[in-house]
């Protein structure tokens, strides 16, 4: 169990630091811009990569079940899992495939990309997050390890979310401030409380 959190905790560190815009100007006033066409693709793969030791020890690990949900529940948190990944495809349709991929960096220069606030965007700021959360945890059965790797996952996501907030204030300013106070983070139709005045 050690083990698999620590790589769990590692992975995470380095997957955050490797997408911080600081580590990025390192390399981009180390190696050049011609590099940095190839960091988003090598980015993604590193990423996949890295995560299969953790796979391999939440399979391999000694493990118990936590719950394993009985028929016809197991059945609604499967219909759950299968729309969750119809809505997670929709969202990434929804941006800039290529770009989130790594590939359309290889052969365009970058462009200023526009703030997504329709389709899937208008009712949660990351449709991305929120269908892979659902994703994991309308898992019909749950062992300790599994829960282990779901916890640790969904804080990631969600501290993740936090910073590519900053980011993306930093990018759209007032836009994305506007857009942030009427549209909830990951929850839709979470409520909002209108700011009192006076």
């Amino acid at each position: 169990m050690f083990w698999l959190i620590f790589l769990i905790v590692l992975w995470g560190i380095v997957h955050s630091l490797l997408a911080s815009l600081g580590f990025k100007n390192h390399l981009r006033r180390s190696l050049g811009n011609g590099f940095m066409k190839f960091y988003r693709l090598l980015y993604n793969i590193f990423a996949v990569l890295s995560f299969a030791p953790i796979l391999y020890l939440m399979i391999s690990l000694p493990d118990r079940i936590l719950y394993a949900l009985p028929s016809p529940w197991s059945y609604l948190m499967w219909a759950g899992q299968a729309i969750s990944v119809l809505l997670l495809f929709i969202a990434v349709l929804q941006t800039d495939v290529l770009s989130f991929v790594g590939l359309r960096q290889l052969v365009e220069e970058a462009e200023e990309s526009d703030l997504i606030t329709s389709g899937l965007y208008r009712f949660v700021r990351h449709p991305l997050y929120t269908f892979s959360l659902l994703i994991l945890w309308l898992s019909p059965a749950m062992t300790v390890n599994t829960f282990v790797v779901y916890m640790a996952l969904t804080i990631y996501l969600v501290l993740g979310a936090m910073f590519e907030e900053r980011k993306l204030l930093r990018e759209f300013g007032q836009q994305y401030v506007e857009y942030k106070a009427i549209t909830p983070m990951l929850i839709p139709g979470w409520p909002k409380i209108p700011r009192q005045r006076g």
